[in-house]
Parts: structure tokens; C-alpha cells; sequence
């Protein structure tokens, strides 16, 4: 099917249901909390008889974007379930136990699991928000925009694209954003909500620059314990505002921030600007974009091994830039 042919299977499944809960991943981004609450808030307005909710765990920091509901497992039960932004089940953030076969998903990450009676996923585009652009602007959409809806999906673009920073940002992601501006997008206070971080984090930053191991190849690398994490005050959750800063800092090429879990695992949050990463989150268990991934390690010997893994993707590179 054509990306036409599957908004409109997805509008059929919607039309059908009398009531639809949209889930994201667990551990949500602006992307994840702006497709999920775009797509809840188009389905409102097109759709006024229908009941949408949003489910999740979320943090304060995003509540900016929207906020969830609470429903009972009766409810859940009865509703289509949509899937955003979610590459592989395991991450899906959901209260009650989810059928994969069962659901329709929109994605923008490659396929770690195959799911959904409907999977849309196009790894082209910059954001799963963008692509509910793509859907909701297209020629002769059923779907409706509004200024709740512009809001949402572009926190959303502005948050994977890293403030439009990124390379997946394209001539189709500024297409799509010059449309939502086209409604009363609020982008200095959306901005403020993305750049602004408590004192807590920002010393941490400090931290981060202080002491951030760099190779020989390029690659940056800092452990975060639970203790400091403590120390400074900071909830997990918390350093994925942090974790963007070694791409300021002159000849490194690609980075990992590892953040230790109360269980004793580490959070992997892998980045780079040209060395392939994805490949290397899911030897461990994740995945993601080829310059963009997270995953989960067990140890602190499997960080220090993935470490090394970095290592050599980064020195591969160099290489082939020298050729």
C-alpha cells in the first residue's frame, strides 16, 4: 500500500471503534508525547463522538506538550489500541498487556519487531509527528487540524530533529512544519520548554564536560552511578537533556552516555555524526536509527565492551573518510 492507502485503512479502523487509546514507548520524548497527543487531539476534531486516551508513564518536563488519562482494563479492552513512535514491543508503554497482532502502529524507527493487523512505518521521515503531518496534510485527508494538534505535532519535529539540527531533518520536515504554522504554534515557549533545565541538570552538564572520556577515534564516553545521580540531584529521566552536549565538543565523532539503572544496568543513549551506532544497540539488545539508538546493558562490563564497539565503528569511519 501507498502512504494514502494506509491512511485510510487507519481512518477505517478509527471510524469503526467507539473508543481508541493511543500508547508511545516507555521512557517518552517530545516526539513520543507530540505524536501521541497530535494523533489523539486529529481524532477529536474529526471525530467528535469518539473517546481517545492517552496512556503512559510521564514526566513533568513534558507536560507541556499534554498530559494521560487513567481508564479501567474494562475500557482498554474494548478499544483499538494505536501504537506511536514504538519500534519493538518490549518498549511499548502500556498499563495493561497489549496484543501486537491486534494494533496499528506509526513508526519512523526500523522495524526491531514486526507488529500490527497495520504497520506504517516510514524511516524516512524525521519524527512519527511528521509523519502524521505527512497523513493530515495530504490531498484530500479526512483527518482535521487545529491549533491543539499543530502544537503537539510540532513539539514533536522540533524534538527529534534536535531543534532541526539533525540529518533526518529534510526539505518534507520543513514542508510539514511550514503548514502547522500556519495555526498559533507557540515556538519561543515551546523552545524555552526544550532548552531550559533545572539547576540540578545543568551542573551536571558541567559534569558531563569535565569529565567525559574521549578516544583516540573520537568517541566520547561518561558513566553515570546512582550515586551521582544523587549527588547532583538528578532523576533518570532527567539526563536525556544532557545528552546531546559532546556533540559540541571539537573532534568527537560519536558518543554514548551511560546512565545506571536502581537494578544495576545501564541505560545506553548512543549518538554519533557519522559512525553507524544503531548496528551496535542491537548486539545489546536495542536499536534505533543508524546514528541515533539506545539500548539496556547488564554490567558494567558489557558498557565497557560496547565501548569498545563504538571504538571501532568511529575508527572504520575515519577510515574511510581518508580514503
Amino acid at each position: 500500500m501507498n502512504k494514502q492507502e494506509y491512511l485510510l485503512a487507519i481512518d477505517k479502523e478509527i471510524q469503526k471503534a467507539d473508543s481508541i487509546v493511543i500508547l508511545r514507548h516507555e521512557l517518552p520524548d517530545p516526539d513520543a508525547i507530540g505524536s501521541q497527543i497530535g494523533l489523539k487531539k486529529i481524532i477529536e476534531a474529526t471525530y467528535p463522538n469518539k473517546t481517545v486516551y492517552a496512556l503512559g508513564e510521564m514526566n513533568d518536563d513534558l507536560a507541556y506538550i499534554g498530559t494521560m488519562d487513567s481508564i479501567s482494563q474494562e475500557v482498554f479492552d474494548a478499544s483499538l489500541i494505536i501504537v506511536n513512535d514504538t519500534a519493538n514491543t518490549p518498549r511499548i508503554d502500556s498499563p495493561y498487556e497489549v496484543n501486537p497482532s491486534e494494533v496499528i502502529k506509526i513508526d519512523h524507527h526500523p522495524d526491531r519487531d514486526v507488529y500490527g493487523k497495520i504497520s506504517y512505518v516510514d524511516t524516512t521521515a524525521s519524527s512519527t509527528s511528521e509523519i502524521l503531518c505527512q497523513f493530515v496534510f495530504s490531498e484530500n485527508s479526512p483527518w482535521k487540524v487545529n491549533e491543539e494538534v499543530a502544537n503537539a505535532l510540532y513539539a514533536g519535529i522540533v524534538g527529534d530533529t534536535g531543534r532541526f539540527l539533525y540529518p533526518a531533518t529534510t526539505t518534507v520536515t520543513f514542508e510539514m512544519v511550514s503548514k502547522l504554522l500556519e495555526f498559533p504554534v507557540k515556538i519561543s515557549e515551546i523552545a524555552y520548554h526544550m532548552i531550559t533545565n533545572p539547576v540540578s541538570v545543568s551542573r551536571l552538564a558541567g559534569y558531563i564536560y569535565q569529565n567525559m572520556e574521549i578516544s583516540e577515534n573520537g568517541v566520547a564516553i561518561t558513566i553515570l552511578s546512582q550515586e551521582q545521580l544523587k549527588e547532583f540531584g538528578v532523576e533518570e529521566h532527567q539526563t536525556h537533556g544532557v545528552i546531546s552536549l559532546p556533540s559540541t565538543v571539537e573532534g568527537v565523532h560519536c558518543w554514548c552516555l551511560f546512565v545506571e539503572q536502581p537494578d544495576g544496568t545501564y541505560r545506553c543513549n548512543l549518538r554519533s555524526k557519522g559512525p553507524i551506532v544503531n548496528e551496535i544497540a542491537a548486539n545489546h539488545g536495542g536499536g534505533g536509527h543508524p546514528l541515533a539508538s539506545g539500548a539496556v546493558v547488564k554490567s558494567l562490563e558489557e558498557v565497557h565492551q560496547m565501548s569498545e564497539e563504538l571504538n571501532e565503528s568511529s575508527k572504520k569511519f575515519l577510515a574511510s573518510l581518508n580514503k
